[in-house]
């Protein structure tokens, strides 16, 4: 069996088992029609470690989503923010100018701890001490590992809805991907998603030396998933070569710093570096990123997704826009606003299969790319995409 079949095939089986999560939605018994607190707004509020550009893209799919559920009147987001996509002007927005006669967006119900610690333990006693004052909040949208781990406990009994955690398992956000563990927490899992990443790259590219640069932390190591990686190393027989990395800080410069260091380093040793979602993997830190694995002839995966391999990345498996997880999420909050406890509803949903290919990394590090892989690729960039902002992504 070729290694271009072998693509094919695990991407068959991707669709095949998608297929089959999707349709067990259809059979939940809670409905998504908006339906109001006792006659009162349901009052939301939104918590999060600090900026992250797929923070936003969450928020904003999930909202999206309970604009055609009914719950929110439709607005262009978009022109209303000026193509500013951060979570605070969004939230600004939908506290004073989103139309809705079933959610109160509480205007002082915005926690972002900007990844420092003493701002994160204000935030964390704070918020804890709101939820446990009965109908002060109805739902809050914990958005990242931090505010899971923060959320994701017994100190109070308000609906969770965790977001954007690269594994909500290991991370301890939640027990298992069957069952949160906790009556009022859910979060959104794909227990094998980094894996289906590293068993495709591999057989691309068939590697022997896998460089991964990530922070030698709890949440550094949920972040990289490197247990999943010393598993499908250890299962294939592939080396890996770490190094290790600043990411959780509110210094980004210091984090990209971190990052870069590690390619230079990494880039004299390994065949190929699969280049994990950290602090300091950024629009700022792309550029340099991408020119010194691909001067130095090294392929690289982007466990993000399709924007990196945009900017410069050789591949990656990514998400058909934020849209599908969005309807699944805001279908997730309805239920829970319609009586069903978070922990009863399903938090498996993976995304659909699409390849993303960036042809002239593939050019620069000499890789011949088969006219099967290319036709398995749902987005192929051409060029290099220099980013438009400097923001964190």
């Amino acid at each position: 069996m070729t290694k271009q079949f072998k693509v094919l095939a695990a991407l068959l089986l991707y669709i095949i088992v998608n297929a089959s999560c999707w349709a067990y939605e259809t059979f939940d018994q809670f409905g998504t029609s908006p339906t109001l607190n006792n006659g009162q707004k349901w009052k939301i509020a939104y918590y999060e470690g600090g900026p992250h550009g797929n923070y936003y893209r969450y928020l904003e799919a999930t909202i999206r989503g309970l604009m055609d559920l009914g719950w929110i009147e439709e607005t262009d987001l978009r022109k209303a923010l000026n193509n500013k996509k951060d979570t605070q002007k969004l939230w600004k927005w939908l506290v004073n100018k989103s139309d809705s006669d079933y959610l109160e967006f509480l205007g002082d119900g915005y926690y972002s701890a900007n990844w420092d610690d003493d701002s994160r333990k204000m935030n964390r006693m704070n918020l804890l001490k709101r939820l446990s004052s009965k109908g002060n909040i109805n739902l809050v949208i914990a958005m990242g590992t931090w505010a899971g781990l923060d959320l994701a406990n017994r100190n109070h009994s308000v609906p969770t809805i965790v977001m954007s955690t690269s594994d909500p398992v290991r991370s301890g956000n939640i027990a298992s991907a069957d069952d949160s563990g906790l009556d009022h927490v859910h979060a959104r899992v794909d227990p094998y998603r980094y894996e289906r990443q590293l068993r495709i790259f591999y057989d691309i590219i068939r590697f022997k030396k896998l460089g991964i640069a990530y922070e030698d932390s709890l949440y550094g190591r949920s972040y990289s998933a490197i247990d999943t990686v010393e598993k499908v190393a250890d299962e294939i027989g592939f080396e890996i070569v770490k190094c290790y990395t600043k990411s959780d800080i509110s210094d980004t410069d210091i984090a990209s710093q971190s990052v870069i260091n590690c390619f230079k380093e990494l880039s004299k040793e390994v065949d190929a570096i699969y280049v994990t979602i950290q602090g300091g993997v950024n629009s700022t830190s792309m550029p340099e990123l991408v020119e010194i694995a691909n001067n130095n002839n090294i392929p690289t995966f982007s466990q993000s997704g399709a924007k990196e391999v945009e900017q410069g990345i050789l591949l990656s498996i990514s998400q058909p826009g934020f849209k599908p997880a969005g309807i699944f999420l805001s279908a997730t909050i309805a239920k829970v606003l319609n009586g069903a406890k978070p922990r009863k509803l399903r938090q498996l949903f993976k995304d659909s299969p699409s390849i993303a290919i960036n042809l002239k990394t593939a050019e620069i590090v000499g890789l011949y790319l088969y006219a099967d892989i290319l036709a398995a690729a749902d987005t192929i960039y051409r060029q290099i995409k220099k980013p438009d902002k400097l923001l964190t992504d």
